[in-house]
């Protein structure tokens, strides 16, 4: 048990100075999702997980909370079990990319598994909330295009920063994830951006069994995210055309 616990110690220790770098990232990652995927990769080093192992995991959690979006209706007990799946599956796809720094063992094909889960989930989280606001939410059928706005939104926003960070590492001739070092972002900036981040998603689904108050939640999350992504595709343009 010592040995188990020294292990898990190194391997935290280990992980913080791997961590990816901060610059651009939002505050729930920056603070939270990062910090508690740190642990569980260092649990998963111990129980000799492989990354793409630990993925599938997330994608099995975050699979199950969006079943519960889709199939139950909306309770406190429903709400709460879908926060805690989406979240526990957002920190494993933190995990799965710091486990593979610290085994060494990081491969495109990792990568690219990584980035295929996001996608789905980033598509399919929109289209269970149309199908709960149909299902069980006493809303004018107008409102089901906020779900369908948001999803277009969310999965531009993805496509569109994966794409300018790989063709960034064309550009520079680097492979992998940027690591620290390689620039920061302010905390101010961080919580400025917050509501770009999936985790903020994630626990706006505690309110999901009060229409009330989730749906004008949705819509401002929307609003910000659709905000955000006009202003950060003229930005991303300007920078890709310069590298040519």
């Amino acid at each position: 048990m010592l040995q188990e616990q020294q292990g898990y110690r190194w391997a935290v220790a280990e992980l913080r100075q791997r961590q990816k770098t901060n610059k651009g990232a939002p505050a729930y990652s920056r603070f939270v999702n990062r910090p508690l995927g740190r642990r569980l990769a260092a649990l998963a080093y111990l129980l000799r997980l492989t990354p793409n192992g630990v993925t599938g995991i997330s994608a099995l959690c975050t699979a199950g909370g969006l079943a519960v979006i889709a199939l139950l209706e909306p309770s406190f007990g429903s709400s709460l079990l879908i926060t805690a799946l989406l979240v526990l599956g957002y920190a494993l796809d933190s995990a799965d990319g710091q486990l593979a720094r610290l085994q060494g063992s990081g491969s495109a094909a990792g990568e690219w598994l990584d980035h295929i889960v996001d996608a789905i989930k980033t598509a399919a989280l929109h289209a269970m909330v149309l199908i709960s606001w149909y299902r069980f939410y006493p809303v004018e059928g107008a409102w089901y295009l906020v779900p369908i706005a948001y999803q277009v939104v969310a999965c531009s926003l993805f496509f569109s920063m994966i794409l300018t960070d790989q063709l960034r590492r064309l550009s520079s001739g680097t492979t992998g994830h940027y690591l620290q070092g390689q620039g920061k972002s302010s905390a101010l900036y961080s919580l400025a951006v917050v509501p770009t981040d999936f985790g903020l998603i994630c626990l706006a689904f505690l309110t999901l069994w009060l229409p009330s108050v989730f749906i004008p939640v949705y819509v401002l999350l929307l609003l910000a995210n659709a905000g955000f992504l006009v202003l950060a595709l003229n930005k991303w343009y300007r920078e890709v055309k310069r590298l040519g």
